[in-house]
């Protein structure tokens, strides 16, 4: 059921709004009317496009999925998965420009990335590839093996801002003297850019995982191209990447399959052919080599008595 929200003056000169198209801004104003209580909506163009858009047939559930892209792009809105394998999303910024007089418990599942609850890190698990921002000044605090994270504030679940999301001093006591929390560099545990907070497997630093967002590998697109492609073509290629990589498919195919696409100048539907063909394409060196014939050397030893 929509209910009455708030939408201020400064919403007409926001640049994050300023740079989605039309539609996909007034798909965000409409949100704000059929989003819960606590900001949150269930992720599925169709129910979408049914509550905004039902007088305007030509703005279909398709179309409805591209203003949700550009506004997950632009971090307006974020999008993650709950229990049962089910879509959601909420406006990042609900808390700061809603005030819900007497609201009520959303039914809903929170997002595990904005709003983990107080002692537990946000994790990326079920969230959609929108990049995390980073947090205010001073809004940081250290869990358990060294490392930062958002401060959360226990009463309402959101980040806070300030020296009181530390949670620990960066140094420890350690028989009367302080020590660093920083431990000295030793060579044999590999470059000072390692987390020093974890302790490597084996007794060498392990390689940082590859990875890639949607939006980057969208950017590399745009540069090998000549012209830049129109939005219609980008957004749905855009979709496309935000699938493959949500499958697990590494960037190194992804960008072996958009090589091959840019080339072509194909539809963005047909990335996923292309990255099936990159992945499971058959080597030529795996065929059997063909060997020309040639006449044995040892006669009696090739054909015996048969001669």
């Amino acid at each position: 059921m929509a209910r009455i929200r708030t939408i201020k003056p400064e919403a007409f000169v926001s640049e994050s709004l300023a740079g989605v198209s039309l539609t996909a801004e007034r798909t965000f104003l409409g949100l704000l009317t059929q989003a819960d209580d606590q900001g949150r909506h269930r992720d599925h163009a169709a129910i979408i496009a049914g509550q905004l858009w039902v007088l305007r047939p030509d703005h279909g559930p398709e179309e409805v999925e591209k203003d949700l892209a550009q506004l997950a792009d632009a971090e307006l809105i974020c999008r993650y998965k709950g229990p049962g394998d089910k879509n959601y999303l909420h406006v990042v910024t609900w808390h700061q420009h809603q005030k819900i007089n007497r609201p009520s418990k959303s039914r809903l599942p929170a997002c595990p990335r904005h709003e983990a609850p107080a002692g537990v890190m946000p994790s990326a698990a079920g969230v959609g590839i929108t990049e995390p921002s980073l947090p205010p000044h001073g809004a940081l605090r250290e869990d358990a093996r060294g490392r930062r994270a958002p401060a959360v504030n226990p009463g309402t679940g959101n980040e806070v801002a300030g020296q009181d999301g530390f949670t620990e001093s960066s140094m420890r006591a350690h028989g009367g003297l302080p020590e660093p929390s920083v431990k000295p560099h030793r060579p044999d545990l590999g470059p000072r850019t390692v987390d020093l907070g974890s302790t490597p497997s084996g007794g060498a630093s392990a390689p940082a995982p590859d990875t890639v967002s949607a939006k980057q590998l969208l950017a590399e697109y745009i540069a090998a191209c000549n012209h830049r492609p129109p939005d219609a073509f980008l957004n749905h290629l855009g979709g496309q990447l935000r699938k493959l990589l949500d499958e697990g498919i590494t960037p190194t195919h992804l960008r072996a399959a958009l090589e091959r696409h840019r080339a072509k100048g194909l539809s963005p539907s047909v990335l996923p052919s292309l990255v099936h063909e990159v992945m499971n394409a058959t080597s030529p060196a795996t065929s059997a080599a063909h060997r020309a014939w040639t006449n044995p050397t040892d006669i009696v030893a090739a054909y015996g008595d048969e001669l």
